[in-house]
């Protein structure tokens, strides 16, 4: 067997390979160097990115053992959803990419379904003439004709978080498995670092979208149909042409090529991504600067020209493109 010798600022590395029978693999609560097998479990702190690094084929993401808690992480989330719903002989022998994208698609559907109900029955039902007036709840078609148009682009966008997992479990990214491999500071600064990425580049691809002609008019306007307060409901918010949705989502993927990212949060973020949305597209402005909220993103299926910004309102500040909402009869979350 070959070692792969890594010298560690943090530990002294044993330079003797393991005993005959003997195994290279730590306890689950025990992260650091390994004595003879330092290439596979990188040690904690802000030297760790490094380490994970390269391989032996100088790809980004790890060594082989290293890459496979990745994928022994996804197998562990296919099990919970595709083993708890469907019998075992109707995914158990698909490959692994294939589970991961049905796993991907009942996910996602599952989180649209219930972000958008719940949020519905709480601001047009429990909520009624509270913070959005009567005769501004968006029509019961309308909300159909939303949900329709996101259950069709809802297998497609399935696809976007499918191929990260296969680029991270196959050593193309710069992502780490455990949050000890770097320690809660690195983790904390490259997650800031990840979430600022994400926003520029959806900002700007969001902009495009609407600059260039022919995207918006073949792709974007599909979302922009709904225009109005008695049209935007929480359904709308993944109400897309389907590669619109995913050019969209695209930055948070490019981000893992140049950020050391948590495997988990990214995933998290991706998934949550449909409870945001739904949040943005209610029409209820909570005015909680600098937060990017549905005040601001009505403002933009108004205009056209404004608010372009997903989470917060600093790149539509910096670029000149921000409008504040106005007083336009919605109420404002206390």
């Amino acid at each position: 067997m070959t070692h792969l010798i890594i010298n560690s600022p943090l530990q002294p590395v044993n330079r003797d390979p393991p005993a005959v029978g003997s195994s290279c693999l730590p306890p689950a609560s025990r992260v650091g160097v390994v004595p003879g097998c330092a290439s596979l479990y990188p040690p904690s702190g802000i030297y760790a990115t490094s380490l994970i690094g390269v391989n032996r084929e100088g790809r980004m993401g790890g060594s082989g053992e290293y890459l496979k808690l990745f994928v022994d992480e996804a197998s562990f989330y296919n099990r919970i959803v595709l083993g708890n719903l469907l019998p075992a002989a109707a995914w158990e022998s698909l490959p692994h990419p294939l589970q991961t994208w049905l796993r991907n698609y009942i996910g996602g559907t599952f989180i649209y379904f219930l972000s958008g109900f719940l949020w519905c029955f709480y601001i047009y039902y429990l909520k009624r003439n509270v913070y959005v007036p009567k005769d501004e709840i968006p029509t019961r078609k309308a909300m159909i004709l939303q949900i329709y148009v996101a259950m069709k682009a809802m297998p497609w966008y399935s696809a976007l978080p499918t191929l990260s997992e296969y680029m991270v479990e196959s050593g193309w990214t710069r992502c780490f498995s455990r949050i000890s491999d770097v320690g809660w500071p690195a983790y904390i600064v490259y997650m800031s670092i990840y979430l600022a990425l994400v926003e520029f580049g959806i900002y700007w691809m969001h902009r495009e979208l609407h600059d260039i002609k022919p995207l918006y008019k073949y792709l974007h306007a599909t979302h922009h149909i709904y225009n109005k307060q008695n049209t935007l409901s929480p359904f709308a918010g993944l109400a897309f042409h389907p590669l619109d949705g995913i050019l969209q989502a695209v930055p948070h993927v490019m981000a893992l090529l140049l950020v050391p990212t948590h495997f988990t949060t990214h995933m998290a973020l991706v998934f949550l991504e449909a409870i945001w949305t739904a949040n943005i597209h209610d029409c209820i402005h909570s005015n909680m600067w600098p937060v990017m909220g549905a005040g601001y993103h009505t403002i933009h299926h108004t205009t056209y020209r404004h608010n372009y910004g997903h989470y917060t309102i600093w790149v539509d500040w910096m670029f000149g493109t921000l409008q504040d909402p106005k007083d336009d009869g919605s109420k404002k979350v206390m």
